[in-house]
């Protein structure tokens, strides 16, 4: 199975978890960690921008990395799955 099927598998499982366990639209929190930078940071704001988000961000311990969390109101599965795709493009993000 290549990646590009395993990341197709992954987010078609999440939608129908999404889809059974959460009554849409709803608040969803995204949680994300990304080497401590501010562009980094600024990157995963820009997904959210213009949509009211509430956007928490904390530092590790030693400073290396931003734990981001981002609380939006959401319509639907899919909307999720579209912002998780475009966050995985910001270079070293982890999804949590």
């Amino acid at each position: 199975m290549t990646e590009e099927e395993k990341t197709k598998d992954f987010y078609n499982r999440l939608r129908e978890q999404l889809e059974n366990d959460t009554s849409w639209p709803t608040d969803y929190l995204f949680k994300f960690i990304v080497p401590a930078s501010l562009e980094k940071i600024a990157e995963i704001e820009a997904v959210f921008d213009s949509m009211g988000a509430q956007i928490q961000t904390r530092d590790s311990s030693k400073g290396t990395y931003t734990s981001i969390s981002v609380k939006v109101h959401l319509e639907s599965p899919d909307a999720v799955i579209e912002k998780y795709l475009q966050v995985s493009k910001v270079e070293g993000v982890i999804s949590l």
